[in-house]
Order: structure tokens, then sequence, then C-alpha cells
């Protein structure tokens, strides 16, 4: 009873909210006219003064994907699949929404995206209820690995379990041992947590303090100066999206509480241009950790493929296109996301045998979302389960046992430096599935905080720091004791357990 009431007040949810879809606005073609479609879901910023880099990529990479299957002649049963994309906000009943509304009235046989994890956490289950596969170019937290919980879920990303082993190997690597954690107080934010908890508890390192960032009030949890500044360590892992991110940074820029005296390092590359140039000392030496593709540490990728899909961005939208070195690592997973899809309904089509009345592509006929039916989910997953190609990210390949992808893992440290009169993301260090942190390349410099080539200690320093201490003139703690020599020049001396101590 409980189940259906629950069904009942989504129903409700969409019809009162069923016209408020964000679609997508640009010169690209229209490719919603197909009747086999893929639909992409990409958060953006709400209210923002302009879309997210994330998202104007993403959106591209996806775009071009559909409009390349179409360039090399790939049909599902005569015809080109097409693309719905929807821009989300965060909220994940809105998203919800906007997916249930779009896959009552088409007939979408996959979902790129979405991008948050929290997000992802709800649309997974709606889409094995259905029977549509999902992939995620940009959901991380760990609790997305469950196959069972998530039977059609897939992601290109690597998860946050891998990510926070890579951190505890460079703990390790620096002689690092404890280090603050703040996080956004979602999936996201909280898989990571407990991801970082877990290696830091096995490879014998301490988490000193969590401090929590609440998203609903966009404030962190308690006085982040205080808790900082009286916490013996000086390491700070910033686990938030970007959009947090920049204000959290900008918080601990008014605090005082960034470099030179503490080490960040952040999950998400934030616009440091955004902040007023009399911060950027405090910038330098700060550090991203990201997800990144094969060529960006020399492993293969397919080039003719990422330059296939780069010639079609530029034709439709060249004032997006930021040259090949720019495009945002998620718009390449979300690419491989797509391509994955794309040739997964390909082979089903080749494969399934059909009648002359039935299709390989076929639904039940329902238009209410939750009672719509994909006939073909198990062959479709066994394909997508099987397939091996090589992407623009690396490798793709997916087991039945695991949402995430086979290999294909890696990561690099970008190191925030001075360039003339602004700051830039210097890649330093590289890690992958196979080989853990190294230089990124033999002649990669690392600036510390306080623009240093000194490694800094991962504890509170006293050096420099002048110290008033106040002691009481009590036998035999403190004796002062006052001598005058002949030439009438009075000394004082300080002798006693206190003044032992101190020295």
């Amino acid at each position: 009873m409980a189940a259906w009431w629950s069904f009942r007040c989504l129903w409700l949810y969409y019809i009162l909210g069923q016209f408020n879809v964000l679609y997508v606005r640009t010169d690209w073609p229209s490719l919603n006219t197909s009747n086999i479609q893929l639909l992409s879901l990409l958060y953006d910023t709400p209210g923002g003064s302009g879309p997210l880099i994330t998202y104007v990529h993403g959106f591209a990479m996806f775009k071009s994907a559909i409009i390349l299957a179409q360039r090399y002649n790939i049909t599902i049963e005569g015809q080109f699949i097409g693309s719905q994309s929807v821009s989300t906000d965060g909220i994940i009943m809105d998203v919800l929404q906007s997916t249930c509304q779009i896959t009552s009235t088409a007939n979408i046989v996959g979902i790129v995206g979405p991008r948050l994890s929290r997000e992802s956490q709800i649309i997974a289950p709606f889409a094995a209820k259905i029977g549509i596969p999902v992939i995620s170019h940009d959901s991380t937290t760990p609790a997305l690995s469950d196959k069972t919980a998530y039977p059609t879920f897939y992601r290109t990303v690597p998860a946050d379990d891998t990510a926070a082993l890579a951190i505890g190997q460079l703990f390790i690597r620096l002689n690092w041992t404890s280090c603050v954690v703040i996080y956004q107080n979602d999936a996201f934010g909280q898989g990571f947590e407990q991801a970082i908890s877990d290696v830091f508890n096995n490879y014998n390192l301490t988490i000193a303090e969590t401090i929590m960032f609440d998203i609903a009030t966009l404030h962190i949890r308690g006085d982040l100066k205080s808790l900082l500044i009286n916490n013996p360590t000086r390491i700070v892992l910033l686990w938030a999206q970007e959009d947090y991110a920049t204000m959290i940074l900008q918080s601990a820029l008014d605090l005082g509480v960034l470099g030179p005296s503490f080490t960040w390092i952040l999950s998400a590359e934030v616009e440091v241009s955004s902040f007023d140039p009399q911060w950027y000392p405090n910038l330098i030496g700060m550090f991203t950790m990201e997800a990144v593709v094969g060529n960006v540490i020399n492993a293969p990728i397919n080039t003719t493929l990422l330059n296939d899909a780069y010639n079609i961005w530029q034709m439709y939208e060249p004032e997006s296109f930021p040259g090949s070195t720019n495009v945002d690592y998620t718009a390449l997973f979300a690419f491989d996301a797509t391509w994955t899809l794309i040739q997964s309904l390909a082979q089903l089509c080749s494969t399934v045998s059909t009648n002359d009345s039935s299709s390989c592509i076929s639904f039940t006929n329902d238009t209410f979302c939750f009672n719509k039916q994909f006939l073909n989910t198990d062959n479709l997953l066994n394909i997508i389960n099987s397939n091996t190609f090589l992407g623009v990210t690396g490798p793709i390949q997916f087991s039945a046992n695991t949402t995430n992808r086979v290999n294909g893992t890696y990561f690099i440290l970008k190191n925030v430096q001075s360039a003339s009169n602004n700051l830039q993301y210097v890649p330093v260090m590289s890690w992958s599935n196979s080989q853990i942190w190294t230089l990124y390349t033999s002649t990669s410099v690392i600036l510390w905080p306080g623009n240093t080539l000194t490694l800094p200690s991962d504890s509170a320093s006293a050096s420099g720091v002048t110290f008033r201490i106040a002691i009481y003139e009590v036998t035999p703690f403190t004796i002062v004791t006052q001598t005058t020599d002949s030439f009438g020049n009075i000394t004082t001396t300080y002798t006693g357990y206190m003044p032992d101590l101190i020295n």
C-alpha cells in the first residue's frame, strides 16, 4: 500500500510540473524526430550568470556523438538514433519529473548522465524499473557501484573509492599522515567521506576533522576558521562540486585559512580567475585531483573518433569549442557513455531474433512513465557487459558484477602556479590503476603554498611565529633574580621549572 501511495504522489508531482522541463536551446540540428532516442541529463548551475563549462562541453559532445552515428550510417531498423536533452538543477524531484515526462511520450532507450550522484541515485532505480540503461559521465559516489541495487546503471568516470585510494597513496608518497576533510552533504560528498575514511584506516592515516558544507543553506556547519586554526593538521581535502567549492574557497580566503599556512586539495577545478587578484598569492600551491582521459598520461585513445566528434562540434557551435586541449574531461566521459549506448543498440538489433510483428526496440503500450517497460532489457545489458572498444577516454569495458568500467582509470594532480599576472593549473603528477603516483613529466616542478619549492609538513608549524608567554613568579616554578653590576646596569634572570620548560 505504501509503495502504491508513493507512485500516486510521484504521478501527481509529474502532472503538476510537466510543463517545466528545461530544454536545451542551441543552434544544433533537431534530433528528436526519430522513434528511437537517447536522453542526456546534464547539470547546470541554477540561476547562474552563465552556463557551466562542464554543461556546455558535455552537451556538445553528446550531440556530436548522436550526429556522428548518423554520419557513420549507424541505424536501428532503418532509423537513425535521435536524442533529447534536459538541463538539471540538482533538485532530485525536478530531474525525476523531467525524465518521467520525456520517457512517457518518447521511446527513450538509454540515458546519458546524470552528472550529480544525488540525481543518479533517483534516476538509476527509475531506469531499472522501466528496463533502460543509464550511463553516467560524472556520478562518482561509491554507493552507485552496487550492481544489485542499480542493475541498469553504468559509469565511464572512476568512482570515488578509487579516488580515495589514489589520495591515500599520495599521502604515503609525501609522508603526510593526517588531514581535514570538507565535504558537501549529499551522496557525492558523503560517499567520498566514507571512502576516504576507509582508505585512511587501511593506511594508518588520520582524518583529524570532518567539516560539512550544507548545500541547502550554502554555509559551512560550524566556524571554519576555528575548526582549521585549532587543528594540528595543515592539509585540507575539499570534496565539493565546483560552484560550492568556489564559495568555500572564498570563505577560506576571507578567514585566512588557505595558503601559505594550509595546503588544499580539491576534487574540482574552480575558475581561479573568478577571485580578486589580491588573493592570488594565497591560491598558489593549491591542488586539484581530477579523473582524466588516457591521452593526458600517454595512454591509448581513439583519436579518429575524437577528431570526428570535434569536427562536428566546430561545425555546429564553433564559438563554444575551446580547442582540443581544453575540452572538459567530463564531456569526453559523456561522449563515451553515449557511444557505448549507440554501439550496444546497433548490435542488439543486428543479433536479436525478431518476427514481422515485433521490433528489437519495443516497449509496452503504456503512457505512464512508471508503467512503461522496455522489452529487450536483458539482451541489451548483456551486450553492454560484453562489449569492448577503444573510446575517446581510453578502453571501455564493463562487467556484470559492477557498474564501474573495468580499466582506463587515470588521475592527475594539478598545481596552481603563477603565470605573468595570472594563475594557471599545471599538471605535476599522474596516477593510473596500473601505476601509482609519478611526476607528470621528468621536469615537472611543484610550487607549494607560499610560492616555495619546499614540501610542507602536514602539521602546524611554529616557524616564524612570535609567542607571548605569561608566567607566574612563584618559587620554585619561576624565580626572578636581579643583579646590578659596577656600572649600575640591572640584569634580570629567570630560573625555575617554568623557564626550563619554555627553553
